[in-house]
Parts: structure tokens; sequence; C-alpha cells
């Protein structure tokens, strides 16, 4: 009888907060100097905390390099961290080092940017297809007259941009807008080189009527976005200069409250890191997640903005 009461008493003991399974999951962004993943991190920090057991440890390169990214997936294969959500700046390496982790017993799921191919367990982030075709579908409500227009991408081997910029094409396919030679401009998550790209796509193209820039690089360098687009304030206030601009950060809600853009579709990175938790932590413990899970979209326009600045 004394030794079941033991027994019982060690149980119970090892059933409180103290004694339960403590994990580390790792957040890694293709970019730490994109205040886009910044969401993600303090969504992730945020959730860990709340849920007590796991350490939530947020690193990836200072600029987009993807081989950089794959170096920094080894360090924590060698630390033996227990789960790992990266946004895939590119497919082909970032399919080897998920590989080489799953290898080593690491749970691996993806978030903004996947590898479908790749042995990742689950995707967490933007339908980039849907991200795409709410990009174009604007700038077709925006001016259904049509002209010419171009784009803008961050790097080329990454699959969800590939995914908006045949989304943006699918939307405006069959109307009066055509996309002009070069386009789309990879500036490889650099928000001075996309304000520089959009410069050019500007002075190459005289008479070009719009700009989708996929993801809010360009915006996240503000006053540079906001010098290029005051050279074009006229043609913007007219009509006859369209931005349609990724993404829904502070600054980029404050310039196109400013009118220095027409349309912003925003993603949800802080839902993101807060859902890479709870499905590592689930996969952890044995349950089943789902593979595909879409954290949607909001779309931004004068008319809304200043609700959404609140």
């Amino acid at each position: 009888m004394r030794k079941a009461l033991l027994a019982a008493a060690v149980l119970a003991t090892m059933a409180t907060p103290g004694f339960a399974q403590n994990y580390k999951f790792v957040i890694v962004p293709k970019a730490m100097n994109n205040p886009f993943f910044d969401f993600a991190r303090d969504g992730c920090q945020k959730r860990a905390k709340e849920l007590g057991n796991i350490e939530c440890i947020y690193k990836g390169p200072v600029e987009h390099e993807p081989a950089t990214q794959a170096q920094i997936i080894q360090d924590f294969i060698t630390q033996k961290v227990d789960g790992l959500a990266i946004s895939v700046a590119d497919v082909a390496a970032m399919t080897k080092s998920i590989e080489a982790a799953t290898a080593a017993g690491i749970t691996v799921i993806t978030f903004d940017a996947d590898a479908p191919s790749s042995k990742r367990i689950a995707y967490i982030g933007t339908d980039n297809k849907e991200f795409g075709v709410a990009l174009g579908k604007q700038l077709l409500k925006l001016r259904p007259d049509g002209g010419k227009y171009a784009m803008l991408s961050g790097g080329p081997g990454a699959e969800n941009l590939a995914e908006r910029v045949n989304g943006v094409r699918e939307a405006l396919k069959g109307s009066k807008w055509t996309e002009v030679g070069g386009s789309p401009t990879f500036c490889n998550d650099d928000p001075a080189l996309g304000v520089q790209q959009m410069t050019d796509l500007r002075t190459a193209v005289p008479d070009l009527a719009a700009i989708i820039p996929v993801g809010g690089w360009p915006m996240f360098a503000p006053e540079g976005f906001k010098a290029f687009a005051s050279k074009s304030k006229k043609d913007i206030d007219a009509g006859k200069f369209t931005l349609v601009v990724a993404d829904t950060l502070k600054m980029q809600l404050e310039l196109l409250n400013e009118g220095y853009a027409n349309a912003l579709i925003g993603q949800r990175p802080f839902e993101m890191g807060e859902k890479a938790m709870d499905t590592l932590l689930a996969i952890k413990k044995g349950q089943k997640v789902p593979e595909i899970i879409h954290t949607g979209l909001d779309v931004v326009t004068k008319d809304n903005v200043a609700a959404m600045l609140k």
C-alpha cells in the first residue's frame, strides 16, 4: 500500500508544469532586416510564453542570402533543437536542408514561403496564388481601363513569390492590362534596391501605368518610397499611375493614408508565428495537423486605412 501511494505521488509530481516536456522551437526567416518577419517573431514569442514549456528562438540571415539560411539550419541541426519553422528563401537549397533536419529527428514545418515537395510536415501562411490574384483584381478594380504594368519581386528562388506573380497574371489575363518586358524585377528583399528598381521602371517605360510589388519591400524604406512616389504624385492623384502593394505594416498604412499608394493587400505574419508554435507542439505530442494552414488576407484602400491604423 505504501509503495502504491509513493508511486501515485511521483506521478502526480511529474504531471505538474515543472515536469512538463520543454521544447526549443526556432523561427527561421528569409531575412532579419525585413520588418515583415518581426511580426512572426512577436507572434511566436507571445504564444511560447502563453504555452509555458516552449522557448521561441528567432534567427535567420541578416539579409536575403539562401546559402546563409542553409548554414543557419545546419547549425540548429547540430544543436539538436526540437522544431524548425522556416520561411524558404530558395526551394532547391532548403529542400536539402529540410531533409537533413528531418533525418536528424527534428520536426520541420514551413511558414510564409513553402517548399511543397520537401519533407516538411506542414505549411502555415498565405495562399500565395490567391494573394497574387487579389493584387491583380484590386488593380483591375481601380483601373479597368488598363495600360502597361510591371511587377517587383524578391528572390527568384522563392516559390511563394513565383505563385504571387502567377496569380497577378491570372487575374489580369484577358483584361486591357499588359505586362512590360523585364517584369518582374528581383530586389532580393532589399528595400533600397526595390525603390531603385521602381524608379528604373518608370524611367525605362515612361507610359507605365502601374507597378505591383508582390512584397512590401520598397515601402519598408518609407522615406525612399515617399521620394519615389512624390515624383508621380500628380499622376497617382489623377488615376494615371497606380500602386497596388503587398503587405500592411504600419509604415505602409501610413504611406497609403498620405496618398502615396492606392491599395494594399495584407498578410497576417503575427498569426503565422503563433500558429507555428501551436503546430510544432501538436506534432511533438503526436497529434495530426493539417498539411496546409492558411492565415488569410486583408484588403486596405483609402476607405478603410484609417480604421486599420487604429
